[in-house]
């Protein structure tokens, strides 16, 4: 049964797209917040909107909803690679493997870091979205490495705050063609869905603010390990802005990359991984700091490139 809201524009999301304040306001899916407005399920002062609109503070949205989805069903086994690194009452910090998605979403049929949790008997905060229950941060499916997942509904509401408010250490390390100038910077660029619509994110003017402090940590022939600190968490964001600085994560294909390079070093996804994530721990109020070391692929691509 569908479920009919109405409500004014919150003034922290004036200037937002209309897609992004319903996702935002409705915890959805940008996808399917988009799927609703192109259904004509979102009216905007009584007149169906655009995704792409800007919204404005106080404009009145009458906005329906589909049935919420069921709670995700735990797969038979935990995921292949995933280990939990740190666990107690409130959290749990896993080290993600290549080919995993932080929760299920539409289309995606492989594993994902909830259903792994979830079938492995870890009791997760159901606060939010049913099939993001406990999630407060994402990595991309072939980006490994560290994430923290809430337990307890104080932690889920504490940790969504932190993130927001860009108190979490976030920490990655990543593989680029050729050799930034500067060897270490900032990109402070706006990002946003390409214009393409391919699935691509792309600096763009307009776009939700986006900060990256880069450093590079060791230099090679034809690449350089770079060590990476967030201060915002976009979508592909670390891809994004190296390629546009144009040095593309070695192998990242969707960004740029050259298949050559990746090729030779046995490298086939994005090398790019969550090394660090600290934070103060929900409850207990003291920092935390959790590390990972390379994978496999990723380790064996940097020895390649020093014998080199």
């Amino acid at each position: 049964m569908s479920d009919r809201r109405s409500m004014p524009v919150p003034d922290g999301l004036e200037g937002d797209r209309l897609d992004a304040a319903i996702a935002r306001m409705f915890g959805l899916s940008r996808t399917r917040a988009a799927e609703l407005v192109a259904a004509g399920d979102v009216l905007v002062d009584g007149a169906a909107g655009a995704k792409s609109d800007r919204v404005q503070a106080g404009s009145w949205l009458d906005v329906t909803l589909p049935p919420p989805p069921s709670a995700p069903v735990p797969r038979p086994d935990p995921v292949p690679g995933m280990t939990i690194v740190y666990e107690d009452a409130d959290i749990v910090v896993v080290d993600k493997p290549v080919g995993v998605v932080a929760h299920p979403t539409v289309g995606w049929t492989g594993p994902s870091v909830l259903e792994g949790l979830l079938a492995s008997g870890v009791q997760l905060a159901t606060s939010g979205a049913a099939e993001r229950q406990g999630i407060v941060h994402r990595l991309d499916a072939n980006t490994t490495g560290l994430m923290v997942v809430a337990k307890s509904e104080v932690a889920y509401s504490v940790l969504k705050r932190a993130f927001k408010e860009r108190t979490v250490d976030k920490r990655y390390h990543t593989l680029v063609q050729g050799h930034p100038d500067p060897l270490r910077g900032t990109v402070d660029a706006p990002i946003d869905r390409h214009p393409s619509g391919d699935g691509r994110f792309a600096v763009v003017a307009g776009g939700r603010p986006s900060i990256t402090h880069y450093d590079t940590l060791e230099a090679f022939r034809a690449a350089s390990l770079l060590e990476i600190k967030l201060e915002t968490g976009r979508t592909h964001q670390i891809r994004v802005h190296m390629a546009a600085l144009r040095h593309p994560c070695v192998g990242d294909h969707l960004y740029g990359a050259d298949p050559t390079l990746a090729d030779r070093l046995g490298v086939h996804r994005q090398w790019l991984h969550a090394v660090r994530l600290g934070f103060e721990h929900p409850t207990e109020g003291r920092p935390v700091e959790f590390e990972s070391p390379y994978p496999e692929d990723l380790r064996k691509a940097v020895d390649q490139l020093r014998e080199d």
